[in-house]
């Protein structure tokens, strides 16, 4: 996959080296009414690791991905990606700034190829006028066959070119989850959110996805925060760990202390607060 992002991404990203604070999340704290999802979240992501954000169901993991990306908006803190703070973020915005995500729950155009639901992820890429690719005709059908080289380079990456016509709600779980990742790698994104990548595969399914993370991280460089509930592939994958339970931060650091860390272990045998 060669680089697509837009030009100040590009600047912003040279900068930063490998190891440095990608994104910085200060002091998040968000509430639906009178229920706190978050409470004082702090955690940095640096650029180039693989981040796991962990913890007992309803700990407010993916609330805070959806605050990452934008899609919700705290009611206290700030986040700051690349170095620069950031306001009420819509998704879009997010997105074309280099963050990318999947969901926990697969969401997919499920009547179209999987083919046609991964150039949906190069829409930002995309700038000639809607005139032109009404007609599908001049430059917008020369910018369709370059993104289109893009996509099928994904689909060979990700060994997925059996399916690359078949409609994806006919496909297994797995490889919907497959496709999902795919849709999502072809925004090119330099941060990559990944919310339970795994859920409902089997061992088979999950050692294929867990090398396909390894691979996204080590030969695109893609600085990866991923939600997952398996520790055994937390502690193979992460460079670092945040846990969290009932909305606050309790641990973060190497896989091996959090995996000893008293307050982790009583949160995952459900100690009593």
């Amino acid at each position: 996959m060669n680089a697509h992002v837009n030009q100040n991404s590009v600047s912003a990203i040279d900068n930063i080296a490998k190891g440095d604070v990608l994104l910085q999340v200060d002091n998040i704290s968000l509430s639906f009414g009178g229920v706190k999802a978050i409470t004082d979240i702090s955690f940095d992501i640096r650029k180039g690791e693989i981040r796991a954000i962990i913890g007992p169901n309803g700990a407010g993991k993916t609330s805070m991905l959806n605050v990452i990306n934008g899609f919700y908006h705290p009611q206290e803190g700030t986040i700051s990606f690349m170095g620069q703070q950031r306001t009420k973020m819509r998704p879009y915005v997010a997105a074309s700034q280099g963050i990318s995500r999947t969901f926990q729950n697969v969401a997919l155009f499920s009547g179209m190829s999987t083919l046609d639901n991964i150039m949906a992820g190069r829409c930002l890429k995309m700038h000639k006028s809607f005139f032109w690719q009404i007609f599908r005709h001049g430059p917008a059908l020369d910018e369709e066959i370059e993104h289109r080289k893009v996509v099928e380079d994904i689909i060979e990456f990700l060994e997925i070119e059996h399916i690359r016509k078949d409609p994806v709600g006919a496909l297994p779980y797995g490889l919907q989850k497959r496709v999902e990742l795919a849709r999502a790698l072809a925004a090119e994104p330099i941060l990559l959110l990944l919310d339970e990548p795994m859920a409902g595969m089997n061992l088979e399914e999950k050692e294929d996805m867990s090398r396909f993370i390894i691979e996204v991280n080590e030969q695109f460089g893609t600085t990866i925060a991923l939600i997952e509930h398996d520790m055994g592939v937390v502690m193979d994958l992460a460079d670092r760990v945040v846990v969290l339970d009932y909305g606050k931060k309790i641990a973060d650091g190497k896989p091996a202390e959090v995996q000893a860390d008293q307050n982790v272990i009583d949160a995952y045998l459900g100690v009593a607060h």
